[in-house]
């Protein structure tokens, strides 16, 4: 006869998703200016196409999320970023 274990074995372990908690880069690193002639820091809140990431995937509050957004468009402007990117990373 088989024994009952109540164990239950996995051949993996099963995963538990742990989100990080999300936090605005701008206000923990003190920055108070942000530079709309540097492109490259811009990148990081553009995606692949070019579109502006929103605030729930970047984690930054809404008064940076307003300023980095102004701070995109006088880059796009000045053609520093382009307004529509195949693959801008």
């Amino acid at each position: 006869m088989a024994q009952n274990n109540s164990e239950i074995r996995y051949l993996t372990p099963p995963t538990v998703e742990i989100k990080k908690k999300k936090y605005c880069r701008f206000r923990k690193n003190k920055i108070k200016y942000i530079d709309y002639k540097d492109p490259e820091f811009l990148k990081k809140f553009l995606n692949e196409q070019g579109k502006i990431l929103p605030r729930r995937i970047t984690g930054t509050s809404l008064k940076y999320q307003r300023r980095v957004s102004k701070a995109i468009k006088r880059s796009r402007h000045l053609a520093m970023l382009p307004y529509v990117a195949d693959l801008l990373k």
